[in-house]
This record gives structure tokens, sequence and C-alpha cells, in this order.
């Protein structure tokens, strides 16, 4: 079996070019990274299925030839999910749009909170010392029935 080495280039370039648009904040290029990502997924599948070879269907006689359609059948499944995948993230950045008339995924308020926290080396409020198992030594048996 000989692999098609330009092929595994492409696989390679668009695979790379598809996780550098996925770590985007647009959701555009999230779209977009998942696509080519899908796509160099399906080149995959069809590098590793093997060698071409004739339908399965046409001969019974000698299987050796034949090519397996099983390799088919999943990129043909992958082709459905990665469309579906791409429709919702479509959806979501068509509706981030809608409501703030950008498409940039924003941090988190309380992701920025709790990292500013951690840098601080403190708890947070809602924090409680002593929260922890009712059955541990020390704990107020009336604590535990709150």
């Amino acid at each position: 079996m000989t692999v098609n080495l330009v092929l595994i280039v492409v696989i390679g370039v668009t695979f790379a070019c598809g996780v550098t648009l996925l770590l985007e904040r647009s959701l555009t290029r999230i779209v977009v990274g998942t696509l080519l990502i899908g796509n160099a997924v399906n080149l995959i599948f069809i590098v590793a299925s093997g060698a071409p070879g004739r339908a399965p269907i046409v001969d019974e006689s000698d299987p050796s030839p034949m090519s397996d359609p099983l390799p088919q059948a999943m990129v043909l499944t992958a082709i459905v999910i990665t469309l579906g995948v791409a429709a919702f993230l479509l959806a979501l950045a068509y509706r981030s749009w809608q409501l703030e008339g950008h498409d940039e995924v924003q941090d988190d308020v309380e992701d920025r909170l709790i990292m500013r926290l951690a840098d601080l080396d403190e708890a947070s409020q809602s924090y409680e010392e002593g929260t922890g198992d009712p059955d541990e030594e020390g704990a107020d048996p009336a604590e535990a029935e709150r």
C-alpha cells in the first residue's frame, strides 16, 4: 500500500489551520476552524482505509481486491455530524450578532474574579471555613442539619 505524501501534507496543513482558527475569539472563525478540522478528519479516514479496490457488491468470489465500505460510511456520518455542528455554531454566531452587534466571545466575569483571587491567593466570599464533611471531628451537629 502506498500513501500519497501530498495528501498527508494537505491533511496536516488543514488540521493545523483548523486548530488555529478554533482558538480565535470570533465565532465565525470558530465555525470555519470546525469545518476545516472536520474535513481533515474525513481525509484521514480515507487515507487510513487503504488502497482503493472494487466495489464490494460486484463479485463475491474473491474478496481480496474489494474496498472496505466501513471507512466510507464513517466519512458520510462524519460529514452529517460536521454539518449539524456547523449549523448550530452559525446559529450561535447569528444570535450573538443580533444581541451584541459582534460575534466575539467575551471572558466571563466570574472567571476573571476567580483568576484575580487565585493570583492574590485568597478564598472567595462564597467559601466558608469548616463546611466539609459533617462526620469530621469538631464539626457542629447543628451545622450539619442545616
